[in-house]
């Protein structure tokens, strides 16, 4: 894996945020998340970086329970003829069902969308 891929990911998050200072961005030990242009676009933005342990299958648990999701939900369904064409799928599976429709026993038996409105303060939403 490449940092540019990471980095992108990355950018891609901060621009749809208004304010990221301050967050952490939890990893796993990977090269393209110990490169310099990962740190210096945490720095540029204000983010504290958080590296999982060697050998810690519990500190991607939560994550590996996504990727499981996504395989089952999108994945596996069906064969795919473009890249777009499951990159769509993905974005939409997303955005529609795992933010806005699946409960998570972790917040509460809210959904993600549901969590961060009661998380942000009305000051942060007005920004």
């Amino acid at each position: 894996m490449k940092s540019r891929l990471a980095v992108t990911a990355l950018t891609s998050a901060i621009a749809r945020r208004n304010n990221v200072a301050g967050c952490v961005v939890h990893t796993d030990r990977g090269s393209q998340f110990r490169s310099r242009n990962f740190g210096r676009t945490l720095a540029r933005n204000g983010l504290t970086g958080s590296m999982g342990r060697v050998g810690a299958a519990g500190d991607n648990a939560s994550m590996e329970s996504f990727f499981a999701l996504l395989q089952n939900n999108v994945l596996d369904r069906r064969s795919w003829s473009t890249r777009a064409e499951l990159r769509i799928a993905i974005v939409t599976w997303i955005e529609r069902t795992y933010h806005r429709r699946r409960r998570q026993t972790a917040l509460g038996r809210l959904t993600p969308i549901e969590y961060e409105a009661i998380m942000t303060t009305p000051a942060s939403q007005a920004a």
